[in-house]
């Protein structure tokens, strides 16, 4: 059965439509920004690749030209909106800047090349193979928790559609007489076009793959964060301590633990209900999560009660990192003059002999328990 590449095209944009239009279906209508990203991406390739069917009816023409340089700037733009899913899914990506010059650059050469068949295609075809690329090294490198298979799939298919797309490179500049046009029927150009639809479809499934992560991921750490303050809630706190602890014995490094016990948070709910109480707790935690460091561990472990687990602190780092933390509460305060709270701190150092963050835990409990014994409002140290 002869295959000839109109038809691959027009296929293609047609599964890239149905795609687009199916994935909201499947995924619910309140999509992620990266979820929304990637269903954008199909539905914009899908105008391109109608764009370049379009321009076939007037080959060499102007209205040619001009709607074959739309649709690179279309299928230029949908590779963007991928590698934002990317983004989105992963995280930052190399390649960021480079790739929005590809966008710009890539419709506007083409539009200039457009006297030149050879010179055009080679232009759109350097600058999608420069693009897709692009797209492999975002899925390899950095690593993140978020990224099983699906990654591989798209680095695979990406790799896969840029090695296509530069043999058919080979063929226009090296071989013009046998790539006379776009729809030449040489049998690398519908191995391109072939290649295209199934690239089509690893890329919608490990979309969906990726969409799913995400939810899981959204679903874990929900799981894992206090709803009032945004810090890790206890469950969290019990997994992530002991690591953190762990981690600090593993490497002989000081490791230094914060408890703080809100002074009088019971007559602040008596006195002005459970809305006030929720207030200064959130005030709380937007001091905690803006004071801490990369690395400490901040949570909610109680109802009025915190932990700040600070690794590779020794006591005198500790005692200053507390001080940052009353002179935060204290502004934090005149900020909100209907939420007049204190606290009392305990602090506690890891110890030769500890073999859980329990043992330190017990040491900073009783040493913020002085603390409120002392008149509240202070700190005290069991080291």
């Amino acid at each position: 059965m002869a295959l000839d590449v109109e038809t691959l095209l027009v296929v293609n944009a047609a599964n890239l439509l149905v795609s687009a239009a199916t994935l909201p279906l499947i995924m619910g209508r309140e999509l992620s920004k990266a979820a929304t990203s990637a269903r954008n991406s199909l539905l914009v390739k899908a105008l391109g690749l109608v764009a370049i069917v379009v321009s076939g009816f007037w080959p060499g023409r102007w209205p040619d030209h001009v709607i074959s340089a739309i649709a690179v700037g279309l299928f230029s733009w949908g590779q963007w909106l991928f590698f934002r899913a990317l983004q989105g899914w992963l995280g930052p990506r190399p390649g960021q800047t480079l790739f929005k010059m590809l966008v710009v650059i890539a419709p506007l050469g083409y539009a200039l090349a457009s006297g030149s068949f050879v010179v055009r295609t080679a232009w759109a075809n350097l600058m999608l193979i420069l693009q897709l690329l692009i797209v492999c090294r975002a899925t390899l490198w950095p690593l993140t928790s978020l990224g099983g298979r699906w990654r591989w799939v798209i680095f695979g298919s990406s790799l896969g559609m840029a090695a296509f797309t530069a043999a058919g490179t080979v063929l226009v500049v090296f071989y013009p007489d046998l790539y006379p046009s776009f729809m030449s029927p040489h049998p690398v150009n519908v191995a391109t076009m072939l290649a295209a639809n199934v690239t089509l479809v690893l890329a919608t499934i490990a979309t969906l793959v990726a969409w799913r992560e995400e939810a899981e991921q959204q679903l874990r750490e929900q799981a894992l964060t206090d709803a009032v303050t945004g810090l890790t809630n206890r469950h969290g706190w019990n997994d992530g301590s002991q690591i953190v602890f762990e981690q600090a014995r593993r490497h002989g490094t000081e490791l230094a633990l914060i408890l703080i016990d809100l002074d009088h948070f019971k007559r602040v709910n008596d006195a002005q209900g459970h809305n006030s109480g929720d207030k200064v707790l959130t005030m709380v935690g937007e001091v905690l999560r803006s004071n801490r460091r990369a690395g400490d561990l901040a949570a909610r472990i109680g109802g009025d009660e915190f932990a700040l687990l600070l690794p590779q602190t020794d006591v005198e780092a500790a005692v200053s990192i507390e001080q940052r933390l009353r002179h935060a509460m204290h502004l934090a305060r005149k900020s909100h003059p209907g939420l007049a709270v204190t606290y009392s701190a305990g602090i506690a150092m890891c110890r030769p002999g500890d073999e859980t963050i329990s043992s330190m835990m017990v040491r900073a409990d009783a040493a913020m328990y002085l603390a409120k014994g002392k008149g509240r409002g202070q700190t005290e140290i069991l080291d």
